[in-house]
Formats: C-alpha cells, structure tokens, sequence
C-alpha cells in the first residue's frame, strides 16, 4: 500500500537531497515549507506520514502534532529536532510522534523510521476500519443535522478518552443508544458493556447488583454474586436514569469512582476494577442537587464530558434518515420490502412535534409498516393522531 510522506520543512538545503531519496523508496512526497500550508493538505486528507521542522516559519511543529490528535486516521509524525535538542524530542513524543531524527539526518535511518511509520499508519487505519464497521450495527442515527453532527463528534472524543460521560436529553431521545455507541467507538469495545436501570429496582437490590455481595451477606444470599462494577472491569458500565439512585447509594458509588475500587456487600476484601462510567438522566440534576436529592460531587465526578442529546423537534431534518433506517431495520423482521413514504406521508411525519422524540417515531414507522402492503409508506398507514393533524392543516 502506497503512502504519502508530508515534508513540513522550509529549508531548501534539507528538503532537496532528501526528497528525491524518500521518492525512490516508494512513497509520495508533499512539501509544506508553512505550517499553514501543512494544515491545507492535511484537510484535504492529504499526509499518512509527516515529516515535520520544529522551527518553521509561522509557527512551531509540535503545534501541528497536537493538532493531528483530531483527524479521523491521526496521521504518523516524525519529528525534526535541530543537533542536541533532546528536550523537545522528549515532549514530542509524549505529545503522540512516532520518532524524531536530528539534523543533519542519515538517510538509511530516515528509511528506517518511515518503516516504523509505515507500519503504525496500517495499524491505524485498520482499526479505524473495525470502529468503522462496528458503527454500521450501532443503533444511534448521526443525521445530517448540525447538532447531531456535533453531538456524535464530541461523543467520539469522549469515547476515545474513556472518560466518564454523563448524558442528558427528554426520554425517546436515544440516550441508550448513545451510550451504546460511545462504548463501540472506544478503545474497551472489546470489553463488557453492561447497562443497569437505576430506577427499576429497590436500593437494597440495587447496593447487592452493583457491588455484588458474598454469600450470607443478608438472609437471600445463598452463594457469592460478582457486581455490575466487577463483571463490567476493563469495560462500559451504563447508569441509567441515574436520578433515581438514593443519596446514600450516590455516596458507595462516587467512592467506588474514586478509589477505582469497592467491596461487595458482606466482604472486607478491596476489589480493584477500571470501569468507564457513562450515565444518564432525563431529570435536571442541578435542580435535584439544589433539593439535596443528588450528591454534587457525584454529580462533578460523572461530569466530565456532558452530552446533551436533543429533542427530535429540534432536527426535524434528521426525520428522512431516521425513517430510512427504521424501514432498514423492520423490514426483515416483518416480512416486507417497503422502499419509501409518499410525499404526503413524509409531509405528516416532518409537520408532528413528536413528543415522545426518536422512539415514538421508532413506534410510527412500525406500526405504518405492520398495515402497509405496498413499496411505499402512505399517510393512511401511519397512527391516527398524524393523519388527523396533517389534515387539519391542509383543511
């Protein structure tokens, strides 16, 4: 596989002995003699491998390494340093390059660390490849929708940090299955992904599923039970709906976080576990810890990425591509092969509020597919209360 080297070099003496050489080992060679110029090309998806001058005309290079951090296939960097300048090595490394060579430079060894570039950026670009195919079986629709757009990219970060996560949004939103998603875009994808309800079981029953208990530790407990915290290690765990948790669970928990450990219920033995924490709540948190319902440090500790996933009748333009995916989804499973809506159906689906946002609209789409027999999605096929609305409009 072809690669392109991206020179960000400005001294001619240097870039002219050299580039040929690079060329006559098969890659591609660009010159950015800028950093300016650098940042054009890399925009343009231009640059598997960056040769990059700490000092340069505009600027200075480890600028533009931290900036690699945000490209979809960070891009190998191998950076330049002038004679004896091991310090700013050091930090280059530190900051994500793959090497660094002093000037003046020894071809074969800039042969040699185009290798080990060369390599990272396969290894790279297949795992950009897996996350990418795992995200075709992630529920979560992106749309089209500039606060989508944004909410999925800030995802990806958090994702990609593994740092706890809280997320909020109306119920129907998709907080799930943003929760889902963040867990396959990461690097614990491979790991458990376990997804408690907060509010779906008494705070007794709830203390025994997260931390787990020992056998004896209360009158039911026959035998030893691993927790949520323990069976999720290396992994996901998902909070959800974490306002229902009880003030004197928040507290067990927030010193689960921060200890990075806990005990199951019954038991005196420390357990260490990493859990990345995700949680979720359709309730306003701040106004809960104001009424002392919710712990704020809690609260602080969750926070460290907040996601807030918007109400459907805020991207109205994401409904098309959310339709299409639903008719994608439930064709299958209920025997059809409907290709579209109609016009006048899309029109009734685009004009309604939706109050119960991405999950009512899940519900509609079923149900117009259960009575339609034909290619297409028609007014007549979707529930009562969206074809009376539509016609009162045109009435």
């Amino acid at each position: 596989m072809a690669y392109t080297v991206l020179m960000v070099e400005d001294e001619e003496d240097f870039i002219n002995p050299l580039l040929p050489y690079i060329q006559s080992r098969g890659y591609e060679v660009m010159v950015a003699q800028s950093l300016n110029k650098a940042r054009e090309y890399l925009n343009q998806g231009i640059g598997d491998i960056i040769l990059l001058d700490i000092a340069l005309p505009d600027g200075n290079g480890l600028d533009l390494l931290q900036e690699t951090t945000y490209l979809p296939i960070r891009p190998s960097v191998i950076v330049i340093t002038g004679t004896g300048d091991i310090e700013t090595a050091v930090d280059a490394m530190k900051q994500g390059a793959t090497d660094f060579l002093q000037k003046p430079v020894v071809f074969s060894q800039v042969e040699k660390s185009l290798q080990r570039a060369a390599e990272n950026v396969a290894l790279r670009r297949e795992l950009y490849l897996f996350r990418q195919a795992q995200l075709q079986n992630i529920d979560f629709v992106i749309g089209n929708s500039p606060v989508m757009r944004r909410l999925y990219e800030q995802a990806q970060r958090a994702a990609s940090a593994s740092v706890s996560v809280l997320i909020t949004g109306e119920t129907g939103t998709g907080k799930s299955l943003l929760a889902k998603a963040i867990h396959k875009m990461g690097p614990r994808a491979s790991k458990p992904f376990m997804h408690v309800d907060c509010g779906a079981l008494p705070a007794t029953v709830f203390e025994s599923e997260l931390f787990g208990h020992e056998a004896g530790a209360f009158t039911s407990a026959e035998k030893r039970k691993l927790g949520l915290l323990e069976t999720a290690d290396g992994g996901v765990l998902f909070l959800d709906e974490i306002s229902s948790m009880s003030v004197e669970t928040q507290a067990k928990l927030l010193h689960a976080l921060d200890e990075q450990s806990f005990r199951r219920l019954g038991s005196t033995v420390e357990i260490k576990v990493d859990v990345q924490i995700l949680a979720a709540s359709n309730r306003d948190l701040r106004k809960m810890m104001e009424d002392g319902a919710f712990r704020s440090d809690l609260y602080y500790r969750l926070k460290v990425v907040d996601l807030e996933v918007p109400p459907l009748r805020e991207h109205k333009e994401d409904i098309p591509e959310l339709v299409g995916f639903f008719i994608r989804r439930f064709n299958p499973q209920r025997g059809k092969n409907i290709q579209n809506v109609t016009p006048r159906a899309l029109d009734a689906l685009m004009a309604y509020d939706w109050p119960g946002n991405i999950r009512e609209l899940c519900h509609a789409i079923e149900r117009a597919m259960i009575f339609c027999d034909e290619e297409a999605i028609d007014l007549h096929h979707l529930p009562f209360d969206l074809q009376e609305r539509m016609r009162s409009n045109i009435s």
